[in-house]
């Protein structure tokens, strides 16, 4: 007799899931038989083409009113554009993650990647004291994680999986491959998140969404929740806290800046201070938002308390 007590979908979406997942599939195999930037090309042609008659679209731009209510509907529109184009740029380039990576420090031209703040980098590779790192929905926000390992950095990844099995072991078995330890986010990863600080290594969290219960912070000038995980575990383990994000350039290329360490705020007891810490990451992450919009994820349900 079965105890599998799990709920089980209906048939219809088992079966949408199916074909989508077939359709996924084939596509996946068509694209890696292109170049990186083509098939970049080619997602950004799609997603510019559909995404704007989508319910996600209609989200985005009632997020950007919120955010620019200084903005006319036309600016509004042409961020959420952009942001089409960046989400189908990241789809065409995320059947290439093991490909993407082409850094030379020595000849930066000749690169798809650049980077700024490479003595932060360095500094947290050789101090040998674990980190948190923080970043954000932005152009690929899968590669400061790649960049972390290319580099010989000690590093775990927090990430939360589709509830799509087929999908959670595409993006699974893409990024087991070029990049650290993967975490998945649980009620019981804080476990395995402590252990990868208590071996001495850097961890990586998207910090950018809503956490129902969280601290509120304010975002673009209006009160909204965040995730405290980050600035809970840096005062538990008075470790560093950088920031790192990902900036699209024409022609196919990147540029990942890291910060300094952050100096967060303090109790009177001189302990981290969780609340005002989630606030100045969550400063950091709208400047980076405010300098290039058109590639951050304006869908998201950043605004819901």
């Amino acid at each position: 007799m079965s105890t599998d007590t799990s709920p089980r979908k209906p048939w219809s979406l088992r079966i949408r899931d199916g074909f989508l997942s077939a359709g996924v599939w084939t596509l996946t195999r068509l694209l890696r038989m292109q170049n990186p930037q083509f098939s970049a090309w080619v997602g950004s042609f799609w997603a510019r083409a559909i995404g704007p008659f989508t319910p996600i679209h209609k989200a985005a731009l009632k997020n950007l009113a919120l955010a620019y209510p200084e903005k006319t509907e036309a600016e509004r529109q042409a961020i959420a554009r952009g942001m089409w184009d960046n989400l189908g740029r990241m789809a065409g380039e995320f059947v290439h993650l093991d490909r993407i990576w082409q850094y030379n420090m020595w000849e930066p031209a000749k690169s798809r990647i650049e980077t700024t703040g490479v003595s932060n980098f360095v500094a947290m590779r050789i101090d040998g004291k674990p980190a948190l790192v923080f970043t954000a929905h932005l152009a690929n926000w899968e590669l400061p994680a790649i960049a972390a390992a290319a580099q010989g950095l000690d590093s775990a990844v927090l990430f939360r999986a589709p509830d799509n099995t087929f999908f959670a072991d595409l993006l699974f078995g893409a990024r087991s491959q070029v990049m650290g330890n993967l975490v998945a986010a649980s009620h019981v990863a804080v476990f395995e998140l402590a252990a990868v600080l208590d071996q001495g290594k850097h961890l990586g969290i998207l910090v950018d969404q809503a956490r129902k219960g969280g601290p509120i912070v304010q975002f673009f000038g209006r009160p909204c929740t965040t995730n405290p995980t980050i600035a809970r575990l840096a005062r538990l383990y008075e470790c560093p806290v950088h920031g790192v994000r990902v900036i699209r350039l024409p022609e196919g290329r990147f540029r990942i800046q890291c910060t300094p360490a952050l100096n967060l705020p303090r109790d009177a007891k001189g302990k981290i201070d969780v609340d005002g810490s989630m606030q100045m990451i969550t400063s950091v992450v709208e400047g980076w938002v405010r300098e290039h919009p058109e590639q951050w994820t304006w869908f998201y349900r950043r605004w819901r308390i």
